[in-house]
């Protein structure tokens, strides 16, 4: 017989979920037999797989050890990472008990696309991560951004708190404020609609005014903040809150009404990704998620909190050589 307490990071999920965690190479009807034939217990009770575990519940396998162990030969398999030296360590933003907040530098995946990818999860599972145990909880990004694009990224550090910050996410909730810097001169605050197609081969999208079965409405908002000149071009900064938050919705909303991001070779026109090259030597989107406000009634200890990301230097540099103040920013 084994016994599993609980901890605080894993309370909130059901027990069948955590079971499947538990002994990932058994199949989902070897659980709810073991749970009819009171094999599995929780609390020393009968159960049927679908309750919410707590923090010091005690789960009971009355199993072989060896049964066990051949169920869990995928978790005892896997060897801890190396922790790999990256030119950008991990910048942490704000950490309580439930959720870690962080900047993502450019040229760092949000979550792996090849296995020997070391994407934001791995480093902020090295920060996290609690020796011994059968914790079997996994902290989790709830927000992603693009391998270039710098900023606030939220990991969840219990079931609970990743469960929230995901809800508030999907909800819309979370206020979301990114700043970039686009061609030419727009003055006014204004707010765009429209609708997003994605071409999974050129891992590209288009923006339309009109609805069709495949694409998907989208609403971006932005407010020029700035303005400067070089070689006889105008650029504004742009605070811009995204409202719906589709893959590459800023770059190609905004590329949609003429003024692409600086450095963006995927949206942008020749003329400009030629001049941004030579002039900037900058050839990926200047854009950054600068600021995330929590909702005040969200389950979290940071309910009410605002998170600001600093930008990167090479951000810092465009503003100055445009004459832009880098104050506040």
């Amino acid at each position: 017989m084994r016994e599993i307490k609980i901890t605080g990071r894993e309370s909130g999920q059901r027990l069948d979920r955590y079971l499947e965690k538990y002994m990932p190479d058994a199949p989902k009807s070897f659980f709810y037999k073991m749970l009819r034939k009171k094999n599995i217990v929780l609390n020393g009770k009968k159960s049927t797989g679908k309750e919410r575990i707590e923090e010091g519940d005690s789960i009971k396998l009355f199993l072989a050890d060896e049964t066990i162990e051949n169920f869990r030969s995928t978790v005892n398999q896997k060897k801890p990472q190396t922790m790999v030296k990256t030119k950008d360590p991990l910048v942490v933003v704000y950490e309580d008990d439930e959720v870690l907040v962080v900047n993502k530098p450019v040229g760092v995946l949000s979550q792996k696309a090849d296995k020997n990818d070391r994407s934001m999860v791995e480093m902020i599972v090295d920060h996290l991560q609690k020796e011994g145990g059968e914790d079997t909880f996994r902290p989790g990004i709830c927000n992603r951004l693009d391998r270039n694009t710098s900023g606030l990224v939220v990991a969840g550090k219990t079931v609970r708190s990743l469960q929230e910050v995901n809800r508030l996410f999907q909800e819309r909730t979370i206020n979301k404020r990114y700043l970039c810097i686009v061609h030419g001169r727009l003055t006014k605050k204004q707010h765009l609609e429209g609708y997003l197609v994605k071409d999974s081969k050129s891992n590209k999208v288009t923006v339309s005014s009109t609805a069709r079965p495949d694409a998907v409405p989208i609403a971006t908002e932005y407010e020029p903040l700035q303005w400067g000149e070089l070689q006889g071009e105008t650029y504004t900064l742009l605070q811009v809150h995204l409202i719906t938050g589709k893959s590459h919705q800023i770059r190609a909303h905004l590329a949609s009404i003429g003024h692409p991001l600086l450095g963006d070779v995927k949206y942008s026109t020749p003329k400009w990704i030629q001049a941004d090259k030579q002039h900037f030597r900058q050839s990926m989107q200047l854009l950054h998620a600068w600021k995330l406000q929590v909702p005040e009634g969200a389950k979290l200890q940071a309910a009410g909190r605002e998170w600001k990301a600093a930008l990167p230097k090479h951000f810092y540099n465009i503003m100055q050589r445009l004459n832009m103040t880098t104050e506040g920013y």
